[in-house]
């Protein structure tokens, strides 16, 4: 396809914007083509400048599980918008979209909404070390927990492409000295190296950064009862599988109760919203209530909590899931059959997210990754970008399927897939 209007676009970007991009997964470096630039979107479908359409199983990294434009987020933003966009000043829709988090999720007590995952992540960690009075931190080589300082260390997601060791230039090393990296499903791991001084271990139940790579329930199991007996606060990262893999998140799949847990993605409906919550006592640290400062000017941003609430009701209706399951079995059993048959790489799948990984049979941490063959995946992607088919551009990244994945899309996807095995 050529993509002459996007590339003009891309190119006068390039001359105000770093390489382009305001994040660096959308400048596929990997891929060697310049970005992708969308116009619209609408259902499963997005529309790029020069009017090419595109099947989308991205919806923006997973916030979409409604689709793009559905009608009663779309309404739901647009009445806001004419009462007003932001006041820096409380509003109702806030506790109700809160009130109904915390009725879903069994873990949430009380929860706080910010901007972003990595905000989430951040201001969760400082209110666990508030409230231990501890300093060291725990998280797992190729979880992704956003870019802030003492998390961006052996990350996933876009840093396999920045740096080597998956940290960042800029990041001065006392910044990162109490932050302890252990690998990732390795139980034997949890009991040598969480002391008495973590004060939290962080962690993706779900690793959705270096594709889909689920724990394993030992390693869930292990970890919470390692907390609990050395007085760490858990926190899970369901930025990515909070609403996405169930109602109740990764945690009701795992059975677990962390002390914390970060949301995003779903709960804005795809507005810039995430929120972090968890058990009351931990929760009232928070300033006004306590000692641990946290504030932001456009939390709870009432045009993203008016959208994020309406979204939150929709998935809530009986069947949801059970319907999303059923468009995500349709697209992905036959793939992961033949898979199977021919032994060129292998799907990994939670809920509605999965990622084929080509050249290896299972990945189960990140060095399992130094097994899979990029180069397949380059080709698989151009094989689908070609025919309007948009997946992540990164080997390292999960897919999702939306509620408004039609079974022709779908259809059309699977023989498009199973075309490129044969």
């Amino acid at each position: 396809m050529e993509r002459k209007k996007s590339k003009k676009i891309y190119e006068a970007s390039c001359k105000v914007i770093p390489g382009g991009v305001n994040s660096p997964a959308r400048a596929f470096l990997s891929m060697g083509i310049h970005p992708l630039i969308v116009t619209k979107g609408k259902g499963d479908t997005i529309w790029d400048e020069d009017g090419h359409t595109y099947i989308d199983y991205c919806g923006s990294w997973g916030a979409l599980i409604l689709g793009h434009a559905h009608p009663k987020v779309v309404k739901a933003a647009k009445k806001q918008i004419g009462y007003g966009s932001s006041f820096g000043i409380s509003t109702k829709v806030e506790k109700e979209i809160a009130a109904l988090i915390v009725d879903l999720i069994a873990s949430i007590e009380k929860i706080r909404f910010v901007s972003s995952g990595t905000e989430a992540t951040m201001s969760a960690l400082r209110l666990a070390r508030g409230y231990t009075g501890k300093n060291k931190i725990v998280k797992f080589s190729g979880n992704y927990h956003g870019h802030h300082d003492s998390l961006l260390v052996q990350a996933g997601s876009g840093l396999f492409h920045v740096n080597s060791q998956a940290s960042s230039l800029g990041v001065p090393p006392e910044m990162v000295k109490d932050t302890i990296i252990l690998p990732y499903n390795d139980v034997n791991a949890l009991h040598e190296y969480i002391g008495n001084d973590v004060a939290a271990v962080i962690v993706e139940p779900i690793a959705g950064n270096m594709g889909v790579v689920p724990a394993t329930n030992d390693f869930l199991k292990t970890l919470r009862e390692v907390t609990e007996e050395k007085g760490a606060v858990l926190i899970l990262d369901e930025v990515i599988t909070g609403f996405r893999v169930g109602l109740g998140g990764a945690q009701t799949l795992y059975n677990i109760t962390p002390d914390l847990t970060c949301f995003g993605k779903i709960i804005g409906a795809g507005f810039p919203t995430a929120a972090f919550g968890g058990k009351k006592e931990i929760m009232d640290c928070l300033a006004p209530l306590g000692g641990v400062y946290q504030a932001g000017t456009l939390s709870g941003n009432p045009v993203a909590m008016q959208a994020g609430l309406a979204a939150l009701k929709e998935i809530s209706a009986p069947n949801f899931y059970n319907e999303l399951q059923a468009k995500t079995d349709k697209l992905l059993l036959p793939i992961e059959n033949a898979l199977k048959e021919t032994k060129k790489g292998c799907l990994q799948k939670q809920g509605s997210m999965f990622t084929i990984f080509w050249g290896t049979d299972k990945i189960t941490c990140k060095e399992d990754l130094k097994k899979i063959d990029e180069e397949t995946f380059k080709r698989f992607f151009f094989h689908l970008l070609d025919q309007g088919i948009y997946i992540p551009p990164s080997q390292y990244e999960a897919s999702f399927v939306s509620i408004a994945h039609t079974d022709e899309n779908l259809e059309k996807t699977k023989t498009a897939v199973l075309d490129f095995l044969k």
